[in-house]
């Protein structure tokens, strides 16, 4: 109470009461009550950026809502910014027309290239903007020990940044066999929490003794459940769910059923990652609300699970819903089935309109020079694998979702050394260091891609960020490495010699400070590219940035070999 603006609050609380004009007055609107599950049409008093009361009022301004519903602003739970490779200001620029105001991202992308510096970008680059960013601390950088990171950061590395008003608590603890088992790096940064600071949890197929260990820890989220019996576990133990809805996987429809009168007020939407197109094409918040609803669950229900759940999650207790005292955060819908967004409020500011933002972001390009990447010299036999003899482990993909199949094939040879199976839908995978220049590769075969020729590169490759290739011979992924080192970070299709296609992405070599229809554009022309060589995904790049994730079952390749995450262990490319 020691920092109350008293003669603000007098003046507040005399606008409420009717005895002081107010600034702004909405009206003729079907205002949706989150608390109540009830819609009220009514006229909402705005004065100094706050909700102040309902009826009339005494306005300097009044605007006409035309019938149409009013909801509390969207409230993102859980996303990657910088897996939509766009840079915070024109994420939101992107995001903010479909109704999303408040955003609570993890940046462990960036911290796991960047490390503080990276961080920091971030919080730089989310000020004055159209909607409001806060971040949860990495609590993974790196996120194993098998893999080599940009930078390491400990608890003490990240105390400092607990007292920035941006920063909400710890971000998803993704090395959960460290947590359950007590490693005492990751219990240092999950012991920087309190009982105010919440800790997001990342815990896929965890269950029993070991699901409760984890939760010991502190965790009190959870956004990897990919089945509906391992979401109904964890939400009995307490934990609230997650439902993801990205641009990769995709959880709603399996878990959606879990949502009753019961546990829906511990249940929040999230998308976690969105690429630009899917973005501008389908939406953000606004397009998981929709498929929602038209999976068969109430309207209001949906509402608040991406308003009161999500701010209450967090401690927000200034938004998420549309009462007295609350900021004035909100969306005008012409309807609750295809929830199509006409107008957005934020802290009281009408800040988008028809799909449109209003309001010009501050690109912020020069916080940090362009960096190179210090790779070695390679050459086409860097990427050899010798013949064992034996079956070798490949990664299968599994469509719409991170976790992978642990696959064993016999692979033809050539010359003595293992040759890929396009014909079998079997490529090379190569992960190199872009970070530390010792120049270690991890080599591996993936199944799923339908590459029948070429490769596909890129510098967006979960969480450590090396540069990642999928290829059918040597030549291409040779060229691919070179390029994504000659544009100092991107994505590129390349066939041979030839570049087909590419994206750069300046900012760690995972975001691009150009709009988002620009990078969309770009990207289309890589997908058009991809599928010259044979690749049928919908989105081949999503797909493989996930393959060198070490902590998503089943297996995974880092540029320090093949990981087997169910032992958490490198293990043999053979037998």
């Amino acid at each position: 109470m020691n920092n109350i603006d008293f003669n603000r609050w007098q003046l507040q609380l005399a606008a409420a009461r009717g005895e002081k004009e107010v600034d702004l007055l909405l009206v003729n609107g079907k205002v949706i009550n989150v608390f109540s599950g009830t819609i009220a049409e009514t006229s909402v008093a705005i004065f100094d950026r706050i909700i102040v009361g309902f009826g009339d009022y005494s306005a300097r301004e009044t605007h006409d809502l035309e019938g149409k519903f009013l909801s509390p602003g969207f409230i993102e739970g859980h996303i990657h910014i910088e897996s939509s490779k766009l840079t915070p200001t024109r994420f939101a620029e992107t995001v903010a027309p479909h109704g999303t105001t408040t955003i609570i991202a993890d940046p462990h992308e960036i911290a796991n290239v960047w490390g503080l510096e990276g961080i920091r970008y971030m919080i730089d680059n989310s000020k004055h903007l159209p909607l409001t960013i806060f971040y949860m601390l990495p609590s993974c950088v790196p996120a194993t020990s098998m893999e080599t990171s940009g930078a390491i950061l400990t608890a003490d590395d990240l105390r400092p940044l607990l007292d920035d008003p941006m920063v909400l608590g710890i971000a998803e603890l993704m090395n959960f066999p460290g947590a359950f088992l007590g490693d005492k790096s990751v219990l240092e940064k999950a012991a920087l929490a309190s009982d105010k600071i919440p800790i997001d949890g990342h815990a896929p197929g965890l269950s029993g003794k070991n699901l409760s260990a984890y939760l010991i820890a502190g965790p009190s989220t959870d956004h990897e459940c990919f089945t509906l019996h391992e979401a109904e576990e964890k939400l009995a133990c307490g934990m609230r769910i997650m439902i993801r809805e990205g641009s990769t996987a995709r959880n709603l429809d399996t878990l959606l059923p879990i949502v009753n009168k019961t546990t829906e007020r511990r249940c929040l939407f999230v998308s976690d990652d969105r690429r630009p197109g899917d973005l501008l094409k389908e939406g953000h918040l606004d397009y998981i609300l929709r498929r929602a609803v038209d999976k068969g669950l109430d309207p209001i229900t949906a509402i608040r699970m991406v308003t009161l759940n999500s701010a209450e999650t967090f401690g927000l207790n200034d938004r998420g819903a549309i009462k007295p005292g609350m900021r004035a955060d909100l969306v005008v819908i012409d309807n609750l089935n295809d929830f199509e967004v006409s107008e957005v409020w934020h802290n009281g500011q009408l800040v988008a309109k028809e799909g449109k933002c209003l309001i010009d972001v501050e690109l912020k390009a020069d916080l940090i020079k362009l960096k190179p990447l210090p790779v070695p010299h390679l050459s086409q036999y860097s990427f050899d694998v010798k013949d064992k003899g034996c079956p070798v482990k490949v990664i299968g993909l599994v469509p719409d979702q991170i976790v992978t199949k642990a696959l064993s094939v016999n692979l033809l040879s050539e010359a003595g050394f293992l040759k890929t199976d396009p014909d079998n839908d079997i490529v090379k995978l190569v992960v190199v260091d872009r970070h530390s220049g010792q120049g270690n590769i991890g080599i591996g075969f993936v199944k799923g891609f339908g590459i029948k020729k070429g490769a596909i590169g890129s510098t967006v490759a979960h969480d450590s960020h090396n540069i990642i290739v999928a290829g059918v011979d040597n030549e291409s992924i040779l060229t691919a490495v070179n390029h994504l080192v000659e544009l100092g970070g991107g994505q590129v299709v390349v066939e041979g010699k030839e570049t087909l296609a590419d994206l750069p992405l300046h900012v760690a070599g995972l975001m691009s400070n150009t709009a988002a229809k620009e990078v969309a554009e770009t990207e289309e022309k890589l997908i058009k590219a991809s599928r010259k060589i044979g690749c049928q995904l919908k989105d081949p790049f999503m797909a493989l940035s996930f393959l060198a994730l070490p902590v998503i079952p089943e297996l995974k390749l880092t540029d320090m070999g093949l990981v087997d995450v169910g032992k958490f262990q490198l293990v043999e490319l053979e037998g």
